[in-house]
């Protein structure tokens, strides 16, 4: 029986690799396709054949799915309303030309806390072009930094997609991983930021896209824009909500009235709609913006993101055809017997299925619905520690098979070599470094 769940957990994958890479088959048919494979491979009844599938996709979207819709809306209204240019507009202002890769890197990270990646790469390119030609520096010195704190966001820190899966696969607590994650996120961002750049820019010195150069002269041209506090507030709203109600149940406030108010209102879905709506208040209302201006802001934040819904769907329903069909509590076991640290198995299954896939979401996804079972003995800690175990190993090496490698490489005006040698080896990096803190918070906490 052994034998059949390992050739049905290998057939899966292959099937989403195969579907993925070859045929170029969407990510959301290829984990439909690679869990049906699965389930017949495992022995499941044909009349059965996607009840695990659409049992996984329905809990996912009503869990997952509706923080990344919120999360979008707030994304939306911050960049509509010119919040991230005045975020932007003030954090330059005054730099010197030695801090500006630091000051690119905390851009990124504080104005990628609400954005997914590509929208937020999209955003801050004009940013990086504009601040390489003031300072007449080569572009990838404050490029590398921009990208790095993006990524490392993206991979580390809820309410990002990747790490919510793996809270939600591993059940793990929302306010310790986000509390753990900005703790190594920080580190692992200056190393593979500001730092690492330093280092890349000898071997790729190009010079800023001009084509960029207008892009911030036109936004500062907008109407009214909210001020930076109140747009700094907004972004970090929901982790401020989280994080107090994680210290609420760590000192055991959480029985009083005040601490019972503080755990509701930490709770993630609640905590992203309180600052949904304070977000249309900020953004909109006080900026003069009608209600009929905002709801169509708020509608314009949906169509970008329902390919991600369907793909997060997708892979909730792998997982629970992992898990339903026994798969899952296998690869655990063995991976258990084969005496390898449970946050070392974590981090290299990411990593192999980046590697084949060169989706991180797709890898979060699959490392996270092998290693449930694994981590359901683990502490609330540790738990934490294996989903950022699992972000990291995401992140390893992109390369052509990575929509974002090409982003980047055109974006940038690179060739293939130039775009391995700067965003690849920053992805890997920024993988290593973080497994590394990752494993050194293990043994300390």
């Amino acid at each position: 029986m052994d034998t059949q769940l390992v050739l049905a957990a290998l057939a899966g994958i292959a099937t989403i690799v195969l579907l993925i890479v070859w045929l170029k088959v969407h990510p959301f048919l290829s984990l439909m396709a690679g869990s049906a494979v699965m389930a017949i491979s495992a022995g499941v009844p044909y009349h059965n054949l996607f009840k695990s599938f659409t049992t996984g996709v329905g809990s996912t979207l009503s869990d997952v799915g509706l923080l990344i819709v919120l999360g979008s809306i707030i994304g939306t209204l911050l960049v509509s309303s010119g919040g991230a240019d005045v975020i932007v507009d003030t954090i330059l202002a005054g730099t010197s030309t030695q801090r500006l890769p630091w000051a690119m890197a905390l851009i990124a990270f504080v104005i990628g806390i609400p954005l997914f990646f590509e929208v937020g790469v999209v955003m801050i390119i004009p940013v990086v072009m504009y601040a390489a030609h003031r300072a007449k520096v080569p572009v990838m010195i404050v490029a590398i930094p921009a990208l790095a704190g993006l990524s490392v966001l993206h991979g580390l820190v809820p309410p990002h997609p990747g790490p919510l899966i793996a809270i939600s696969a591993l059940k793990a607590n929302l306010g310790i991983t986000l509390g753990l994650g900005l703790l190594v996120a920080l580190p692992v961002l200056a190393i593979s930021g500001p730092l690492l750049a330093k280092v890349l820019v000898r071997w790729v010195p190009i010079p800023p896209r001009t084509d960029f150069l207008g892009a911030p002269d036109a936004q500062a041209k907008q109407g009214k824009k909210p001020r930076f506090v109140a747009a700094l507030v907004v972004v970090v709203l929901p982790v401020i909500l989280m994080l107090a109600r994680t210290l609420a149940e760590v000192t055991g406030q959480d029985k009083s009235a005040l601490g019972s108010a503080v755990v509701f209102i930490g709770t993630p879905l609640i905590a992203l709609f309180i600052t949904t709506i304070v977000a249309m208040f900020v953004f909109g209302y006080t900026l003069s913006k009608t209600r009929d201006e905002v709801n169509k802001i708020v509608g314009s934040a949906f169509p970008p993101i329902a390919g991600i819904l369907l793909i997060v769907g997708a892979g909730g329903g792998f997982k629970q055809t992992l898990v339903d069909s026994g798969i899952a509590n296998m690869i655990a076991k063995g991976l258990a017997d084969a005496a390898l640290p449970p946050l070392l198995a974590a981090w290299l299954m990411a990593v192999l299925i980046r590697l084949a896939t060169g989706s991180a979401t797709v890898a979060t996804i699959t490392a996270a619905g092998v290693m449930g079972p694994m981590a359901a003995g683990l502490s609330p800690v540790q738990t934490a520690l294996m989903v950022l175990a699992i972000g990291a190993g995401s992140l390893f090496f992109s390369h052509v098979n990575d929509a974002g490698f090409w982003m980047v490489k055109e974006y940038f005006g690179m060739t293939v070599g130039q775009t391995i040698k700067t965003w690849s080896l920053m992805e890997t990096v920024i993988s290593v470094s973080g497994l590394v803190f990752v494993m050194a918070l293990s043994v300390v906490v």
